[in-house]
């Protein structure tokens, strides 16, 4: 196994976990979030993600 293949390996993998968003999942459970809070931030990644995609079938 090559130097550059783990580093290419390691970039791939990288990559993946930032695409499946388990970081900002792994971030986001660190403390406890009450259920109104859950709510709100939900409703709010609703409101970004619908003005994405509004913006995006302007474009």
């Amino acid at each position: 196994m090559n130097n550059n293949d783990v580093e290419f390996a390691l970039r791939v993998l990288k990559k993946k976990v930032q695409k499946a968003g388990m970081i900002r999942e792994i971030r986001r459970r660190q403390y406890y979030e009450k259920p109104s809070e859950r709510r709100r931030r939900k409703k709010r990644e609703g409101i970004k993600n619908s003005r994405k995609r509004e913006m995006a079938s302007i474009l």
